[in-house]
């Protein structure tokens, strides 16, 4: 690619994001108006039309409708209440109180559903105010704590990942995500116990032990659909597409026959807001694929290469430079185009030096995370600003000690693989 495509290319898509083109949009056109300086806007537009279906035929992309529809069933059916319900009994005695319940349930969310901001940000905040916490901390924590789901499975970035290395095991990165999620967790809540501890916030009281086993029993459907999903993928059982099937029937039962709170009258809202997320995603995916060809034909990703190998740096050098990278990348493009057009690119990179393609995945994953709560694009940003109607000026500086916690945990599963590689490892998958 000469300077003047280059030039094209990040001009066009730096307009068309400052003027608020829709960020799948904005890719489709990048990519449209690269190529067409290149073989001509008649045959570019066959193109990328082509690449962007081709982007979409992949058997392994069914499986995130599936999680998707899971979760939605999942945040209809109850389940925030009850696993908040548990968070609290568990560690809400703690100092920091709500802050500890609002990071647990989060983890717990993420891990049956993939999908935490708006279910437990919505329920968490109110009570967290009605605590005497501030509001712009309270969305903080819940923004914050809301990307733990996206690094522990079900994780639908982690399938597009997946796609995107051209063939990493899908289980090998959910079980992969595990330990990383936790840390974050753990770091969050470290800083979350600090502030409370300062700001004197309340705690709750021990509920007691028969209390909390109920609690724990009543959230205990919800808890099984991990080890089925989890349980089937590492077994070989099935497949992660089919995972997601079975996620949906069990999801389906739970919150219709077993919560009730869900009514056959609900499903055809669920199965539109479903299929509406599931539209954005996989138009983000199909254009992302597209402008990811655009790149490899430019012969990108061998500059890229080219680059790295003049600068000569180790390991660590590397590494750090490739989390700056990441971390600037992810403050103003979106997680799922980020992993498609970046991932081809850096893993040529880190694999040379002996990084393992799964530790890559979940690195790149955790540093995108922090791109969702940093603007000006982070969505779960926005999201949070919305639940609690703090705003966003506010929310972003009560971030920053957070901010400092998710990075920390970002550098130590950097430089200790084995974070994302025991597990894995040890149940051979």
């Amino acid at each position: 690619m000469d300077p003047i495509q280059a030039m094209i290319l990040l001009g066009v898509f730096a307009i068309l994001l400052a003027i608020g083109v829709p960020i799948s949009v904005s890719i489709g056109l990048t990519a449209l108006t690269t190529l067409g300086f290149t073989m001509g806007f008649d045959n570019a537009t066959t193109t990328v039309a082509q690449r962007i279906a081709t982007g979409l035929d992949r058997f392994t992309l069914l499986a995130i409708p599936f999680f998707i529809l899971s979760g939605e069933l999942m945040n209809r059916g109850g389940i925030a209440r009850r696993l908040v319900d548990l968070a609290r009994a568990l560690v809400g005695m703690l100092p920091g109180g709500l802050a500890y319940v609002n990071v647990v349930a989060g983890m717990l969310f993420g891990a049956i559903s993939g999908s935490a901001a708006a279910a437990v940000g919505g329920f968490m905040i109110p009570r967290m105010k009605e605590q005497g916490y501030e509001v712009s901390y309270s969305a903080a924590v819940s923004v914050s704590s809301a990307t733990t789901s996206l690094v522990i499975p079900p994780s639908n970035i982690l399938i597009v990942y997946a796609l995107a290395s051209g063939g990493v095991s899908i289980a090998a990165l959910f079980v992969a995500g595990y330990l990383p999620g936790l840390v974050v967790g753990v770091a969050l809540m470290g800083v979350a116990g600090f502030i409370a501890r300062r700001r004197r916030y309340l705690v709750d009281a021990w509920v007691g032990f028969g209390e909390a086993m109920r609690r724990f029993l009543a959230a205990l459907p919800s808890l099984f659909l991990v080890v089925l999903v989890m349980g089937g993928i590492v077994a070989g059982t099935f497949t992660a597409t089919e995972a997601g099937a079975i996620a949906v029937l069990y999801s389906f039962v739970l919150a219709v026959a077993v919560y009730r709170e869900v009514r056959l009258r609900d499903i055809p809202a669920i199965l539109v807001k479903a299929s509406v997320t599931t539209s954005i995603v996989m138009l983000l995916i199909g254009t992302s694929m597209a402008l990811s060809w655009v790149l490899a034909y430019e012969r990108i990703p061998e500059l890229v290469v080219g680059a790295f190998a003049a600068f000569g740096g180790g390991r660590v050098a590397t590494l750090l430079i490739i989390n700056v990278i990441l971390l600037a990348v992810g403050t103003v493009i979106d997680m799922t185009p980020a992993v498609l057009i970046f991932a081809p690119m850096l893993l040529p990179i880190v694999q040379p030096l002996g990084i393992d393609p799964v530790h890559f995945g979940i690195v790149m994953v955790l540093n995108l995370c922090i791109g969702l709560c940093t603007p000006p694009v982070g969505s779960v940003l926005f999201l949070g600003c919305s639940v609690s109607g703090a705003p966003i000026t506010d929310v972003s500086r009560a971030l920053v000690p957070l901010y400092i916690a998710m990075i920390g945990a970002l550098l130590l599963v950097t430089f200790v693989p084995e974070l994302s590689l025991f597990l894995p490892r040890w149940l051979g998958v």
